[in-house]
């Protein structure tokens, strides 16, 4: 007999069935802000698209059904022959797909394409952050392949194709490609100048012979890697393609794939290179200076990807409170729960506006604005400690909106959780970015310039901006001894400019509790702790996922 008891109430419908771009505001609007005007109606469009397809029921499926199915290492065929091949779910190969086709790799070759990839980047990665990764590293690569023109001329049209190939076979006979990379050794980590992988020449020009190991090998099916190893010149970035010219597999021996805490449905592997073909990428010893640009980009993909990660938490967080009732009352309307929730969604639109605003300077960079090249190498390193490591009690606070249900994995929020810390894990730790933006502090005077003409575009507007911008520059007038204090700086660094950004841009209830939470002392160390006098009704209504 079937059970009265079981009737279901008060539960708040699955968040599914809608666009997910027009459905987000904070990111609407930035890209609206950072397009020029003949761009914007086909990005619209094509965003609109993308953002449907991610809202869908199946897409979403597929999302859980990848991470629920983890990349499998297969070392050896049937007959004992060494293959070294990973096996994914066919919902991996979906979503990987779809997002090639959306241009997530093609933002180097079309008018404001960093700004329309990065949108599309931060949606994507709402449905399943485990096929950001090869994505990232095949978008990252151009800038490297660059510094040799007849190499970027031969890979770009297929790093920056919008047709997904899952097939090991020659490049050259395959209408796009996909990009790993491999740096990291285990004596080593973050410091790759201790790399031991050498790089012997062989008789033809820029070809090399790499033995050695990598510790950390991301996207580890992908046609093509660029690693690091010691040629006789010192440190050098090679291009090691997984088939050969001829179709013979290049020796690329996976030894194990990492089992991760979250980025489940992404293989990163630890391999071998015994006799491995190798082309030089720029000049010999000059390794670091080759790849730096791959990693300003993909450090800026760590940004994006935790700004899309955040929105997503908010927007399940919203969504589930403005059903659920409690005490007589919408979770949502009740003042503490409010208070909660909008500061979640300044967080979330902080660091949207920012990962956005960088996308943009990339265009500009692009197109020659040597300020807006500045601007970057002082803020992406800044904003990646910081946004990154926002990530994380982002997402728990709220799993916890959800109560016991965002604890179970129906929910989806568990996988958010785990995911969360992870950007500011790659591409250099929290510690590894607070130093570069010491270097960058140091060496490079125009960087700061281009940071404080930017922050500068607001000033006046806002009393406690003004005064954290005040603070700040007293900070940056002593830099002695700067290493022991370089996180509070770099977290003043990150924290000013997004708050300029806001002031400029954003909604005023919006900027009003960023500055009163972030930058005027009147917030506390966990969320929910804003100044009750504040506008937060209309922060939540602005983050509530209803296009």
């Amino acid at each position: 007999m079937a059970g009265s008891t079981h009737t279901v109430t008060n539960q708040a419908p699955p968040l599914v069935g809608h666009d997910v771009f027009t459905a987000d505001r904070a990111l609407t609007d930035a890209v609206g802000r950072h397009l020029a005007p003949q761009l914007r109606e086909e990005a619209f469009a094509e965003l609109s698209g993308l953002g449907r397809g991610c809202g869908s029921l199946q897409t979403q499926e597929w999302g859980a059904q990848a991470n629920a199915n983890p990349p499998v290492l297969r070392t050896h065929d049937r007959y004992g022959h060494r293959i070294d091949e990973v096996d994914f779910h066919p919902a991996w190969h979906r979503l990987l797909g779809k997002g090639v086709a959306a241009g997530l790799t093609a933002a180097w070759s079309r008018p404001g394409g960093h700004v329309r990839r990065a949108a599309g980047f931060v949606l994507w990665t709402q449905v399943e952050a485990g096929n950001g990764c090869p994505l990232s590293m095949t978008h990252a690569a151009v800038p490297a392949l660059r510094t040799d023109p007849a190499l970027a001329a031969e890979w770009e049209p297929r790093l920056t194709s919008r047709v997904y190939d899952r097939e090991l076979r020659p490049a050259r006979l395959k209408a796009g490609a996909l990009f790993g990379m491999g740096m990291t050794e285990k004596q080593g980590g973050s410091d790759v100048r201790a790399n031991t992988t050498s790089a012997r020449p062989l008789a033809e020009d820029g070809t090399y012979e790499l033995t050695g190991h990598k510790w950390f090998c991301s996207a580890p099916m992908s046609d093509a890697f660029l690693v690091l190893a010691q040629a006789p010149g010192g440190l050098t970035c090679f291009l090691v393609p997984r088939v050969l010219e001829d179709g013979t597999r290049n020796v690329f021996l996976l030894q194990r794939l990492k089992d991760k805490l979250g980025n489940r449905s992404n293989a990163s592997a630890e391999v071998e290179f015994a006799g491995t073909w190798a082309r030089r990428v720029g000049e010999e010893g000059r390794g670091v200076r080759t790849v730096i640009g791959m990693v300003a980009a993909t450090r800026l993909d760590c940004v994006l990807g935790s700004a899309g990660l955040m929105r997503q938490a908010v927007a399940q967080a919203v969504h589930h409170c403005a059903y659920r009732e409690a005490f007589g009352a919408k979770l949502a309307d009740q003042p503490l729960m409010r208070n909660v929730l909008a500061d979640l969604a300044i967080e979330s639109e902080a660091a949207t506006a920012l990962g956005m605003r960088l996308a943009a300077a990339y265009d500009a960079a692009e197109g020659g604005d040597e300020r807006e090249r500045a601007l970057l190498r002082l803020a992406v390193p800044a904003a990646k400690y910081w946004v990154t490591k926002r990530c994380a009690p982002v997402a728990v606070e709220a799993a916890e909106c959800l109560g016991g249900n965002g604890y179970v994995e129906e929910s989806g929020m568990p996988r958010l959780v785990r995911e969360s810390p992870l950007n500011s894990i790659w591409e250099g730790a929290g510690n590894v970015q607070a130093l570069d933006v010491l270097r960058a502090l140091g060496r490079e005077p125009a960087a700061l310039d281009a940071y404080l003409t930017e922050v500068g575009a607001a000033r006046g507007a806002d009393h406690r901006l003004d005064g954290a911008i005040r603070g700040l520059l007293t900070e940056l007038a002593d830099l002695g001894a700067a290493e022991g204090r370089a996180r509070r700086l770099v977290e003043r660094l990150a924290l000013v400019l997004q708050g300029s950004l806001l002031v400029r841009y954003a909604p005023p209830e919006v900027a009003d509790a960023f500055c009163a939470g972030r930058l005027g002392g009147d917030g506390g160390a966990a969320f929910g702790t804003l100044p009750p006098t504040l506008d937060l009704a209309s922060v939540v209504e602005r983050a509530r996922p209803v296009a």
